[in-house]
């Protein structure tokens, strides 16, 4: 079986992989200056777009990682994460406090990063 990639987001990386049924996600917020709600808002959009350009969608996620770069704000992902999530259909999912590479201005923090699979019709 093939292996599909996606076109590389930065150097040796790419934000969507194919293989086996299956494609593999990561999504950052391009605009680090939102709040983590904002942030994890981006992401899953982005995630979205990915899920659909692999003829994939939310609701056939089996499982997600969450990076969370403060885990006091965890419930502000959480409530977005919530409302965007399939209900009918969800995943395994877990959360992981992190320290990413800090920025130069605070003001661009990043603040969530989400890895998901999600079969492939």
């Amino acid at each position: 079986m093939e292996i599909s990639r996606g076109p590389e987001s930065y150097p040796g990386r790419t934000r969507r992989v194919e293989y086996y049924g299956l494609v593999h996600v990561v999504m950052s917020a391009p605009d680090k200056t939102d709040t983590m709600a904002g942030q994890t808002q981006q992401c899953l959009d982005g995630i979205d777009a990915l899920l659909a350009e692999a003829g994939s969608d939310k609701s056939k996620l089996v499982t997600a990682t969450v990076y969370l770069a403060d885990m006091a704000l965890k419930s502000e992902m959480n409530d977005v994460w919530v409302a965007w999530a399939d209900r009918a259909n969800p995943c395994a999912r877990v959360c992981v406090g992190v320290t990413f590479e800090p920025r130069s201005d605070p003001a661009e923090a990043l603040l969530v990063e989400i890895y998901a699979s999600a079969a492939i019709d």
